[in-house]
């Protein structure tokens, strides 16, 4: 675990759920962190669950994503086919980034919903892949980025059975390790071992999130 430069002191707060940023690259791990912290305690909210969710057969969400990129990222029954939609964007700066103007206010807007059902004196982690895109870094007590070397994370989305070429182009359409390092307070490397990243995940819980008044 490593602070960065940026890591700012944290201040539980009374009135609230602590409220912790955790993002990261595909396949970096995040789903693997976020299930560690759950076993500590956390509630976690994921981007990815709330974003499947806010573009269900019949919401304003899939509406407005057809009626933008056509009915050619629909499944037969009706509802989206996400890795069509992934080959259409993703290879394409200006169709992300109306696809991330559609969807971004929707699914902030539902996960933060979400996160304030989180009773004060607990934790509540939003695991979401585009915290530095979406510029949310100021809206977290904690910001914790989790990274992986390339390769490995190229492994990792080959045993989802995503083509290389694909995988490297959904990893050129966020954020580089540079600008998330950027708005972290904690680094978490997910390239060694299960046993050490849950090791790096229970001192984080220690010294960052139960004793938060200062950097550990």
């Amino acid at each position: 675990m490593h602070h960065t430069s940026a890591a700012r002191p944290v201040r539980r707060p009374t009135e609230r759920a602590l409220r912790v940023g955790l993002t990261g690259g595909i396949g970096a791990g995040k789903s693997t962190v976020a299930a560690l912290l759950a076993e500590h305690g956390a509630v976690v909210t994921s981007a990815d669950d709330v974003s499947r969710d806010v573009v269900n057969p019949g919401s304003d969400g899939l509406a407005a994503v057809v009626a933008e990129f056509g009915d050619g990222i629909l499944d037969s029954d009706g509802s989206l086919d996400r890795r069509a939609l992934g080959r259409v964007v993703f290879s394409d700066e200006l169709r992300l980034a109306r696809l991330e103007e559609i969807l971004l206010p929707l699914i902030a807007a539902e996960a933060w919903a979400r996160m304030e059902t989180v009773p004060a004196g607990q934790v509540a982690v939003y695991d979401v892949p585009l915290l530095v895109e979406g510029q949310m870094q100021d809206l977290f007590d904690l910001v914790v980025v989790v990274e992986a070397d390339l390769e490995l994370r190229l492994e990792r989305l080959a045993e989802r059975g995503m083509e290389r070429d694909e995988a490297l182009a959904r990893i050129a359409s966020q954020a580089t390790d540079e600008q998330r390092r950027a708005v972290a307070d904690v680094v978490l490397i997910n390239s060694r071992s299960t046993d050490e990243l849950k090791a790096e995940v229970d001192r984080l819980w220690r010294t960052r999130i139960m004793e938060p008044e200062g950097i550990a």
